[in-house]
């Protein structure tokens, strides 16, 4: 998601890079390369104009003229804006604290996929908030729309409402919240009907059923691939339901991100979950400032470490660490790493979140390094025997053409992966004979990798807030590397490592 934005952004702020002195001539024709910019995005004309207007007034004067480096000061205002148009600082989190049950009622279009993100909620909450939830679907019209919901709940291991024909969704909705009641279940969610278009039987039952419901939560589910559609979809909705808050579905599909920054400055609502990915896990917190720095490139490492966090299988992390440290890395801890790299997303899932990425992204696409080759990779060391994973200089000319047989590849591919394999290898013999200084030298190091700076963020932007890094020491064990290098508290994935390449553990 707004990948277009940011490529766009990022070559406007290059422009301005080694100016000694800005003038408020280039300001103007910055900022009025950012409007082109963002209606290029699909962001509202009204928003935009806004937007502009403050940046231009918070441009001026003579902090931005003098300052010693003028274009990080552009780069500033553009992140201090977008934060302000995505919602500002305030991060709106659903609200449990209720009597339960708490009832959440999704709203939204046929299509939108509401039925799949409530199935995604419903997961969320019950796995990160550890609360008992029941999920309920009150499409009476769509075919097998209830079955569709019944599937996912036993995807996700979330109790769903048993299928009583012939109901009214009123009905279903009463008897939801007898069965929540008598269930012990701590929240409720309600999938409401959707239609293809909006009218006025769809709003009339939505607004019976938060009459009967007097949900705390009333949730829109919205397309961000329909733009500015979705945009006068939510204004529509919010005008009879009340809503608290908006989830943007496909996000991941939207290059262009205009119904995102549009939705709060039009609306009003919060938006409160990006949808990222068809996996029943792929549903992200959104965070305003954290999505800024994603648009201009520095990355988000708080959502990346909640990702690890969620995905690492830590039994395994804790051999692969123990091995590291020793200075051992074979190929079957190579192919641990790949697995992993994939299940957080694969190389384009990680590379939005990884700080100093946004300019490399055209290089790393034009060398040809996507998920196919990882998977290639791990099907090369798969074609291997125990042997040769745990000893590959065994590897002669017959046993690579034999594994090549196997793969499917050129022995030249196995060559290249050998050649990656030993330079790995060497880093870490090399970081575990230096002790802990030799972590600490990585650490710095990958920091400087992934930004422009020793604080590992791309120049003009701030460090991370002091509640993103208290959310990192809580999620790493309490300690944060100083420099800003690596995923702290992560064993086989901390203290200098990152996704996909081999990690360096905390020296203990």
């Amino acid at each position: 998601m707004f990948e277009s934005l940011g490529e766009r952004l990022t070559g406007v702020f290059d422009r301005l890079t080694g100016r000694g002195v800005l003038s408020e001539k280039d300001v103007d024709e910055a900022l009025r390369e950012v409007r082109l910019a963002l209606l290029e995005a699909d962001v509202a004309l009204p928003v935009v104009r806004d937007f502009i207007a403050k940046a231009r007034e918070r441009a001026t004067g003579e902090a931005v003229v003098r300052s010693v480096r003028p274009a990080d000061q552009v780069v500033k205002l553009v992140h201090d804006g977008l934060v302000e148009m995505l919602g500002g600082d305030d991060v709106q989190g659903l609200n449990l604290s209720t009597t339960p049950p708490t009832v959440i009622l999704m709203a939204g279009l046929q299509g939108s996929g509401k039925t799949t993100t409530s199935a995604k909620l419903a997961l969320r909450i019950q796995k990160m908030e550890r609360r008992k939830v029941l999920m309920a679907s009150l499409d009476t019209r769509r075919p097998a729309a209830m079955e569709q919901l019944a599937t996912l709940g036993k995807q996700a291991e979330v109790e769903t409402l048993p299928i009583v024909a012939g109901q009214s969704a009123p009905d279903i909705a009463r008897r939801a919240l007898q069965a929540a009641r008598l269930g012990g279940f701590d929240v409720l969610i309600l999938d409401t009907a959707g239609r293809t278009t909006l009218d006025e039987q769809m709003m009339g039952e939505a607004a019976e059923i938060a009459r009967i419901a007097s949900p705390h939560e009333s949730l829109l589910v919205a397309d961000a691939l329909t733009g500015q559609d979705a945009v006068r979809t939510a204004k529509a909705f919010h005008e009879r339901l009340a809503l608290t808050g908006l989830i943007l579905t496909r996000t991941d599909g939207d290059a262009r991100g205009g119904a995102a920054l549009s939705m709060r400055a039009v609306t009003g609502l919060p938006i409160k979950f990006l949808g990222a990915g068809e996996k029943i896990d792929a549903l992200e917190v959104f965070d305003a400032r954290r999505v800024a720095g994603r648009i201009l490139g520095a990355g988000d490492v708080v959502a990346l470490v909640e990702k690890a966090v969620a995905e690492v299988d830590h039994a395994q992390a804790e051999k692969m660490a123990a091995k590291l440290q020793k200075g051992q890395f074979d190929l079957d801890d190579l192919a641990a790493q790949l697995r992993q790299m994939q299940k957080m997303g694969g190389m384009q899932g990680l590379m939005g979140m990884l700080p100093g990425v946004q300019k490399v992204k055209k290089q790393i696409a034009e060398s040809g390094m996507d998920d196919r080759v990882f998977r290639r990779q791990e099907a090369i060391i798969g074609s291997m025997t125990k042997l040769e994973r745990r000893k590959p200089d065994v590897l002669n000319a017959s046993r690579k053409r034999r594994v090549a047989i196997g793969a499917g590849v050129d022995v030249a591919e196995i060559n290249r992966l050998l050649k990656q394999h030993r330079q790995m290898a060497d880093m870490v013999k090399s970081m575990s004979k230096g002790g802990g200084k030799g972590f600490a030298r990585m650490a710095q190091a990958m920091g400087g990798m992934m930004g422009g700076g020793p604080g590992g963020l791309p120049p003009g932007l701030t460090a991370p807030s002091n509640a993103d890094l208290e959310r990192l020491r809580a999620l790493g064990g309490g300690q944060l590397p100083p420099g800003g290098g690596g995923l702290p508290g992560l064993p086989g994935m901390g203290g200098g490592g990152m996704p996909g390449l081999p990690g360096f553990p905390k020296k203990k």
